[in-house]
């Protein structure tokens, strides 16, 4: 009896256990939707907590459930690194990783300060969003000898490292590390700079590239240098 007991008491003991995982996770998964707040809604939302990266009109708060915050005019968003704020911003499905910064108070002291009250509508010009970036054709295996993988696109991304010095470039590497090409660069957008901020722990990412003239043939295969380029977004798909 006590054998034929033994498979019952185990579906028994795996149950439970099973019951507490999933009670645990789900605890878990509460206490994370309360930490982030309440769902935003479109138009006028509120935020709350301390700016993590903050370059040109853009501001991240990861306690504003990964929202990018925007503001307009000439603001020194660069002092609000480190600060706690709040705020109120607006939300506009046109633009969903964005909020649209009304009021801005930093704290100071232990009360909150006014900082920036909106008055104009921000610029959205180098803004980037989903729709957009799918239209950009990911490229991969570009080679020096290769230069229809890029001649003629106007809107490609390619996977790679960003190098910065006296002229910045775009290093690409096959799968064991070696460089297989650079991307001259020759502008980086706003928004892009900021998401290169906010990306600091990663090493590599794609870049969002508008190409522009080949290096010439002979160049190309002596230095690796294939084009030149403006990155106009960076991420991480």
């Amino acid at each position: 009896m006590r054998s034929a007991r033994a498979p019952e008491k185990i579906a028994l003991v795996g149950l439970t256990l099973l019951l507490v995982a999933a009670g645990a996770f789900s605890g878990q998964a509460e206490q994370t939707a309360a930490e982030q707040g309440p769902a935003v809604k479109e138009g006028l939302n509120t935020f709350e907590g301390l700016v993590k990266t903050a370059l040109g009109k853009y501001i991240y708060i990861p306690a504003a459930q990964g929202f990018d915050i925007i503001v307009s005019g000439q603001v020194n968003t660069a002092a609000l690194i480190g600060k706690e704020v709040k705020g109120e911003g607006t939300f506009d499905p046109k633009h969903p990783t964005l909020l649209t910064a009304e009021t801005i108070e930093v704290k100071e002291g232990g009360s909150y300060k006014p900082f920036y009250t909106r008055k104009v509508a921000p610029d959205l010009k180098d803004y980037m969003d989903a729709q957009t970036r799918d239209s950009y054709e990911a490229v991969k295996e570009l080679a020096a000898n290769k230069p229809d993988g890029w001649e003629g696109k106007a809107n490609i991304k390619v996977f790679g490292r960003l190098v910065q010095g006296e002229a910045a470039y775009i290093s690409l590497a096959d799968d064991g590390g070696k460089e297989t090409g650079r991307i001259l660069v020759d502008t980086i957008s706003e928004f892009s700079q900021y998401q290169i901020k906010k990306l600091r722990l990663f090493d590599k990412f794609w870049f969002y590239l508008s190409p522009k003239e080949t290096v010439e043939s002979r160049t190309r295969l002596r230095t690796k240098e294939l084009f030149r380029a403006d990155i106009v977004n960076v991420g991480l798909f």
